[in-house]
């Protein structure tokens, strides 16, 4: 008795052991960052255009060169393996074969999004100025018109005194007023 759970131990052990490495062998990463300077993870290796100073992690063993030899033998078998007879080499199978345009719609379902925010933000910000220059403009016709009326007017100044506009004191606020008016009054 003891030596037949003894010997299922050994097995669930050996069985444990080889999915042990099994799972650690399958899981050969390559880690680079991309043009943009994000980490990317693959099981394949980085494209040419990526310089092995930006390769961040490879499988034990593995260089560029023998995984790109390996990819393309991979890929070779796939497609003579793949490869219809001459019989079945129809317009119809080509059609039936899936198109890959490179895009990926998510992507530019966010990015148009993106962008849509971005112009919404944009548009609510440029009619916040809108009507800034509207309320100013609409201030300084007001200060426009009574400065020119005559009125008596009077300021405070930084001792806390009233003052007297002086025929160069309206001069100067009325002048004043119009570069306002002249600026945000279009």
């Amino acid at each position: 008795m003891t030596l037949k759970l003894a010997s299922k131990t050994l097995a669930l052990t050996i069985g444990f052991s080889v999915l042990a490495f099994t799972a650690t062998t399958a899981s050969a990463q390559w880690q680079w960052m991309d043009k943009d300077g994000r980490k990317v993870f693959s099981d394949r290796s980085p494209p040419a255009e990526i310089h092995e100073k930006d390769i961040l992690k490879r499988p034990a063993g593995a260089t560029r060169a023998a995984a790109a030899a390996a990819a393309a033998a991979l890929s070779a078998d796939a497609v003579t393996a793949a490869k219809p007879s001459s019989a079945a080499s129809s317009p119809a199978s080509k059609a039936s074969a899936p198109k890959l345009s490179g895009k990926d719609p998510e992507l530019e379902a966010k990015k148009k999004k993106a962008d849509e925010e971005e112009a919404a933000k944009k548009k609510i910000e440029e009619d916040k100025v809108a009507k800034t220059k509207a309320d100013n403009c609409e201030r300084a016709k007001t200060g426009l018109a009574t400065l020119q009326s005559g009125v008596r007017m009077s300021s405070v100044n930084a001792g806390g005194e009233r003052e007297i506009f002086d025929d160069a004191k309206r001069a100067s606020e009325t002048k004043r007023a119009q570069e306002v008016i002249d600026s945000n009054c279009k």
